[in-house]
């Protein structure tokens, strides 16, 4: 929009409106039906894909652990993990279909009376700007602030999961017997503690940080496709989400060592808390060779 038609945009009343439901983006599925699928098929994606380039090891340079370590070292089968991961997900989904149940479905249609409005509360801004804002900016915002709140949920639970033998007698163990994690087994975890920290974590910071239905399509579906990668077993340097994220693979996998145990709990998107509070792990990971040396010091 150019100045002359941003200004008489600006200068004439507020624009009439009339309120419809918005399309679903497939004609056959709602969004927020299609929010918990695609969870569900990115993690099965993204893991089968990590598994075949583990069976044929594509890539031995970027392994963070030696291929035969995943079968002496890990202390549950294959069946046991897909068997948990199936469980938590149908925990998942019908969680997910009770939070948002009684949710309103999206409308639109007053997209320019709301930009009008919000023009004239920040007339400082050009209206491209006030534009850009209304249909990006302010849904990255409140994505980001679900981000937080989920890694804040995630840290003090993974935390006390530590710090509490009982619940990691009881909960947590069963997720650590992946002691060289793998990416479909990234939601093997004791189902109560699956639906605690993951489904409650992730359907909290939806609904504390008021995310639509299409803002939480892509939390949800972001979330799964960062947990996966997290446990994917790989440090990749050319993978945007370990290059922009320092809680990765190779962050996450030190938590799941003997001698990193303690350290590394925040997951799944920044590290605030484990500098905030301490909890950083502090040696060196630099090479595949001082992961294994290390590990077998500590283990003897």
């Amino acid at each position: 929009m150019n100045y002359s038609a941003a200004d008489a945009f600006l200068s004439a009343p507020a624009p009439s409106y009339e309120l419809r439901e918005r399309e679903p983006l497939l004609p056959f599925v709602s969004d927020k039906y299609l929010s918990l699928i695609l969870t569900i098929v990115i993690y099965w994606t993204v893991g089968v894909f990590f598994h075949i380039i583990d069976t044929f090891d594509l890539l031995p340079t970027y392994r963070i652990h030696p291929p035969a370590e995943v079968s002496s070292r890990n202390k549950v089968t294959v069946p046991e993990v897909v068997r948990d991961v199936l469980v938590q997900q149908i925990i998942q989904t019908i969680t997910g279909i009770l939070l948002t149940y009684y949710d309103p479905p999206d409308y639109v249609g007053m997209e320019a009376r709301d930009i009008w409005v919000l023009a004239h509360k920040l007339p400082f801004l050009s209206l491209p700007i006030v534009s850009f804002l209304y249909y990006y900016g302010f849904s990255f915002m409140k994505i980001f602030a679900a981000f937080f709140v989920l890694d804040t949920w995630q840290y003090f639970l993974h935390r006390a999961m530590h710090n509490y033998k009982y619940l990691y007698r009881t909960f947590h163990s069963r997720h650590h017997r992946l002691y060289v994690p793998y990416a479909f087994g990234a939601l093997y975890n004791h189902p109560f503690e699956g639906l605690l920290m993951d489904t409650l974590g992730a359907g909290l910071a939806f609904k504390l940080c008021g995310l639509t239905i299409r803002e939480s399509l892509l939390f949800f579906s972001f979330s799964t496709l960062k947990t996966v990668d997290d446990h994917c077993g790989y440090a990749l340097p050319f993978d945007p989400l370990q290059i922009i994220f320092q809680n990765n693979a190779a962050y996450h996998d030190i938590h799941h060592q003997q001698f990193g145990i303690k350290t590394n709990f925040s997951q799944p998107f920044f590290i605030v808390w484990d500098k905030w509070l301490g909890t950083q792990y502090k040696g060196t990971r630099n090479s595949r060779a001082e992961v294994s040396s290390e590990i077998e010091k500590k283990e003897k």
